[in-house]
């Protein structure tokens, strides 16, 4: 088929690039002229594992073109996606001035029969807005061209995405014609060879699939993490409460992981989003503004802890120097949106500490987002140099690297001889023999740690 994307971020970009790799003959259209000249040079703009291959490759084979014309785009499209960012506005909303920009653009330049598929994550009715512009534009060149509107979800998983879209859990489609029904099971039928998890719906349905299935995962997160501070103040741990739980097959372990919270461009936007939705449409979604407040409160849950742990140990904050190990909101991926490491750098930079912080992809994307700050610096390569001279050291991103460190190694650099896990991936059985201290989420500190009880209620 020929198909065109309208836009090149992340969700734009991996879907164009897998429906070459299926042999389709792809053009994304982007309005950054220098992101365009990049990505046909076969520069990935965004790290994904296995991107950039496919990329390279299906320009090589003439499947992908990127050009900043929506007419040279359009000039053979059989299926227009629009997969454009839905920013959050001020009072929550999903921001369509993106989607309502590549709508008209269709309309603009369309000149033969085409089905217009929205895959950005949009508010619930969206599908009759974008079906209105393109009729507008339509309208006033007085064409006759024919089209049909959808929508089509994506489940991406940011580190894993490439993956998630050539062997998709399920494909979603909301459609409400003929043409449509037959189009988009024939694009994802190699996706998909059993035919078994594509599911066709009503555009709204479709439509609302997607902040459902966010806001479910984003709820598990914030449950747990609440459980997690429960245990705290109670004396229990979180990581055997969390197994126990996570055998009943009805819950499961996926996203029931204690940390410092969720972040990124899908849950807190989507949870926000559809929280607004909700209220427009005259519901009070009261779980849904829960979930989001007690994310808002663990992004700060190592703040707090570390405050604490000055408190009692005698040491000033404006003294300390914090390594940070993590700046993406999650592993594999260089995306800072929203991440709680950005909330930590920033509360310690203001209460006058110096950060030493590492990642090995999100350096530069972090740096972008916050700016030059006081006190901070910035280690790419070696893990190690962020530890060096530090008095203690906070895990904020579970990448594999950071996983089993080298504990005696740590000892020897951190000088107030403490680890402040906030991806509960650190044992204390594992640095029992060190001087050395690890206070994971969700886990009341040992009785011979030498921290007073009021260090267990920080975490809440």
């Amino acid at each position: 088929m020929h198909i065109t994307i309208f836009g090149t971020g992340y969700v734009g970009l991996v879907t164009g690039t897998c429906f070459a790799e299926m042999g389709n003959s792809v053009t994304c259209v982007d309005l950054d002229q220098a992101k365009v000249e990049r990505l046909a040079r076969g520069e990935s703009t965004i790290y994904e594992i296995g991107l950039q291959e496919l990329l390279v490759d299906n320009i090589a084979g003439g499947r992908l073109r990127f050009t900043t014309s929506a007419k040279e785009g359009l000039a053979d499209a059989e299926i227009a996606f629009i997969c454009v960012g839905t920013p959050m506005s001020a009072n929550g909303e999903a921001d369509l001035k993106y989607v309502e920009s590549a709508a008209r653009d269709i309309g603009k330049h369309l000149d033969h029969y085409c089905l217009v598929v929205n895959k950005s994550t949009v508010p619930v009715g969206t599908s009759d807005f974008v079906r209105r512009w393109v009729r507008e534009e339509l309208t006033t060149r007085h064409s006759e061209a024919e089209f049909d509107v959808a929508s089509n979800p994506e489940f991406l998983k940011e580190g894993s995405a490439v993956e998630d879209f050539m062997k998709p859990d399920r494909v979603v489609v909301g459609v409400d014609s003929t043409k449509a029904n037959a189009m988009l099971p024939d694009l994802y039928a190699p996706f998909i060879r059993n035919g078994l998890r594509f599911f066709s719906m009503d555009i709204r349905s479709a439509e609302m699939t997607k902040y459902a299935a966010n806001c479910m995962l984003a709820t598990k997160i914030s449950f747990i993490n609440e459980i997690a501070n429960i245990c705290e103040h109670v004396g229990a741990d979180v990581r055997q409460v969390r197994l126990g739980i996570g055998a009943d097959s009805r819950i499961g372990l996926q996203f029931l992981h204690p940390g410092v919270g969720y972040g990124g461009s899908c849950f807190p936007k989507d949870v926000r989003a559809l929280v607004s939705i909700g209220e427009r449409a005259g519901y009070i979604p009261a779980l849904l503004k829960a979930v989001d407040d007690v994310n808002q409160r663990q992004k700060k849950v190592l703040q707090r802890k570390l405050l604490a742990w000055c408190e009692l140990t005698g040491r000033k904050i404006e003294e300390l120097t914090v390594a940070v190990w993590g700046l993406a909101f999650k592993p594999n991926t260089d995306d800072v949106r929203e991440a709680p490491s950005m909330d930590l750098i920033k509360d310690l930079s203001q209460l006058g500490a110096k950060i030493r912080a590492h990642d090995p992809k999100a350096v530069d994307e972090m740096r972008k987002s916050l700016g030059e700050l006081t006190g901070v610096t910035y280690f790419k390569k070696d893990a190690y140099e962020a530890t060096e001279g530090a008095d203690v050291l906070c895990l904020m991103t579970e990448w594999r690297p950071y996983r089993r460190p080298d504990f005696r190694k740590l000892a020897q650099q951190l000088r107030g001889k403490t680890i402040f896990d906030g991806r509960n991936q650190y044992s204390e059985a594992r640095v029992a023999h060190l001087d050395l201290k690890i206070f994971p989420i969700g886990v009341p500190p040992a009785k011979d740690d030498g921290v007073k009880a009021e260090h267990k209620h920080a975490g809440g």
